[in-house]
């Protein structure tokens, strides 16, 4: 049976918000396909260079999938508490992950893309995904990390519409009903939060529009990959480095008040968003992914919204009502239903 794919990308690399959280999943994880792909070709190697071992490592994949997408969740709580802009921060995020992966990079031995339009792809990759976590950290501050990271993690639907208008491409009948349930989904929630928010209209909007931000960064970093064969840090170091260039002049214009952290404690955690939540958390999800099933990860994937909600309503104390659980119960069904898409057609 042929893998289903939404424009061009496989369902399952779709199903990643942001990083993805990562790109994606926040936010923001990226490549994810193309890692899988490489990885049952060539065993433990991780790009050309220095072997990665993998050994038993399937045997705690699903608890680092589930580690790396709550450390995603958790960076939700340094964007709420850290007194920088949301451009700036995700400037400072993307220049501090483009010294990561360099370092990474040089450490595997692996190569830097040389064709023109493989590094511009990659570029216009960073672009989108730049503005993704800047409109994700919006719409953070607006609504909260939970509900956020949720409409974040709607890029999976995004893609699809990508790949019905430019690509030709058809909804399935599991895809279309998954795309109805959580725009119902959403009105659950949105319809309390409207009630008694006055930034709620903005948090919704800046939210979706990453989702859409995301899910164009995801469509070019598949363009990169279509011209030339590269391997993942590079390339992510390219991405990082187009994000943060596009960030500067809008951090400049819109956070000039909070453009950097004042404090060594600030800069400590700003450091820490960076480092831990751009990359190795990245890393701990695409070490897992390769190693799990396509069902399994989208499941697990969820750990990530569900996650920023607990440290929201828990941790910050942000109100949830029983009906918006229940949108939450529902969206998060319909995201997973719709990764599920390449399984149930053929």
């Amino acid at each position: 049976m042929p893998q289903r794919k939404i424009a061009g990308l496989p369902v399952k690399s779709a199903v990643c918000p942001g990083a993805a959280g990562a790109l994606g999943f926040r936010r923001h994880i990226f490549g994810f396909s193309e890692w899988r792909h490489f990885c049952r070709r060539r065993g433990s190697r991780m790009g050309k260079g220095r072997d990665i071992v993998v050994g038993n490592g399937k045997k705690y994949a699903a608890l680092l999938l589930v580690l790396g997408c709550v450390v995603f969740g958790l960076g939700s709580l340094i964007v709420r508490s850290v007194p920088v802009g949301p451009y700036a921060i995700a400037f400072w995020r993307l220049l501090i992950s483009v010294f990561v992966f360099w370092f990474l990079a040089r450490f595997f031995g692996q190569k830097f893309p040389k064709n023109r339009k493989t590094v511009c792809y990659a570029l216009t990759a960073g672009v989108f995904l730049a503005f993704d976590l800047a409109l994700w950290h919006e719409s953070i501050h607006a609504v909260g990390p939970g509900i956020s990271t949720l409409l974040n993690s709607l890029q999976i639907f995004f893609l699809s519409a990508i790949g019905v208008f430019f690509f030709g491409e058809r909804l399935g009948r599991l895809q279309a009903a998954s795309l109805m349930s959580a725009v119902a989904g959403v009105a659950m929630i949105a319809g309390a939060e409207f009630g008694y928010n006055g930034n709620a209209v903005w948090g919704f909007v800046s939210g979706l529009v990453s989702g859409l931000m995301l899910a164009l960064s995801m469509v070019f970093v598949r363009k990169t990959h279509e011209v030339e064969p590269v391997a993942l840090f590079p390339s992510m170091m390219i991405l990082s480095l187009g994000g943060a260039v596009s960030l500067l002049v809008p951090a400049l214009l819109m956070d000039g008040g909070a453009l950097y952290p004042t404090t060594w404690k600030d800069a400590g955690l700003v450091l820490v968003y960076g480092v831990v939540m751009q990359c190795f958390a990245w890393a701990m999800v695409a070490y897992a992914i390769p190693l799990l099933s396509l069902s399994l990860t989208g499941l697990l994937l969820l750990s990530e919204p569900v996650a920023a909600l607990v440290i929201d309503y828990f941790v910050l104390g942000k109100p949830i009502e029983g009906v918006q659980w229940a949108g939450v119960a529902l969206t998060l069904s319909a995201i997973y239903l719709g990764s599920l898409e390449q399984q149930s057609e053929p």
